[in-house]
């Protein structure tokens, strides 16, 4: 097998969605589980203790663990165009401390936001050139609930969750990028840009901040089946414009819209496995592992730890 096809159909990088295009007539279905820790506390780069948080806050966050569980089908009509829909369901624990010592946990749970996309080939051939240059188009629809409430206290009363605790943005968003592909005999190589641009405001009045991603990621095909990578990947995003009337920005930092906006740089070695051939033919697994190199939050808010990818998928 050429590292042509590993390149163009099988061998993938695991996040980059903007890498995963496909021959006409191709189906892939797939299936995507990620982990993330998040502990310690951070204000721009340097740490906080919950104790120093709750100097200015009633409850200070302590940890928070997210899962995501996506389903993903991806259709190419033609070799430069490749269509995708992702369906995730979300699960996301956060743990807290009062100023009197109390600790306490809030969970919440269901389906995220929707999002449909393409991937166009504007330069090159995937049957045949070693350098393709990838238009890629998101579309994200609010299918994901803003309205997570915890109940309070075992009462009938309750509140509504901060803003990470929710399930979806509640509006529209666009997510425009730019994917350079390049290849040699044994290695192969990209370039990412992506985006998310939240697009009005949701019935709670705020629109979550725009992101912007930069990846470089490079990947060596020793044999047919196994891929090795490593990825550096930053990342950007802005404060929440406007805020949920249900929250008092002044209880937590999380309720605080004006405390969400970031920047980190992570570094991501991963593993591919491919099935070339035989009844699985067309079936691969991929595992990375993400860990921050450095991160600066517009704080107090939680810092990421780790991330935890792992993907099957079946092109056919």
């Amino acid at each position: 097998m050429s590292l042509e096809e590993l390149l163009g159909v099988r061998v993938l990088k695991v996040n980059a969605l903007g890498t995963h295009t496909h021959l006409a007539g191709e189906w892939m279905v797939g299936y995507r589980y990620m982990r993330m820790g998040m502990s310690g506390i951070r204000d721009g780069t340097e740490s906080l203790t919950a104790e120093e948080v709750l100097q200015d806050f009633m409850v200070s966050p302590t940890g928070m663990t997210m899962e995501m569980h996506m389903v993903e089908a991806m259709y190419a009509p033609s070799d430069a165009l490749t269509l995708m829909l992702m369906l995730p369901y979300r699960r996301q624990s956060m743990d807290h401390r009062t100023r009197m010592g109390e600790s306490f946990t809030t969970q919440s749970q269901g389906v995220g936001d929707v999002t449909i996309g393409a991937h166009y080939t504007v330069l090159g051939d995937v049957r045949r050139t070693t350098h393709r240059l990838l238009l890629d188009g998101r579309l994200g629809l609010p299918t994901g609930s803003i309205h997570a409430h915890r109940r309070v206290d075992g009462g009938a009363e309750e509140q509504q969750l901060p803003y990470p605790m929710q399930l979806g943005s509640g509006t529209i968003h666009f997510g425009p990028g730019l994917t350079y592909l390049g290849e040699s005999r044994r290695f192969a190589w990209m370039v990412q840009s992506a985006s998310a641009i939240e697009l009005g405001r949701n019935s709670h009045e705020y629109r979550l901040g725009d992101r912007l991603r930069l990846s470089a990621w490079a990947a060596w095909a020793p044999i047919g089946w196994l891929s090795p990578s490593l990825r550096m990947d930053g990342e950007m995003w802005g404060n929440i414009d406007g805020a949920d009337p249900g929250l008092n920005p002044m209880m937590v930092p999380t309720a605080d819209a004006s405390k969400r906006a970031g920047t980190t740089l992570s570094l991501a070695p991963a593993l591919g496995f491919y099935v070339p051939r035989g009844p699985f033919e067309g079936q691969r697994i991929a595992i990375e592992a993400s860990v921050p190199l450095h991160q600066s939050l517009d704080g107090p808010q939680l810092e990421r730890d780790w991330t935890l990818t792992v993907v099957w998928s079946w092109t056919f």
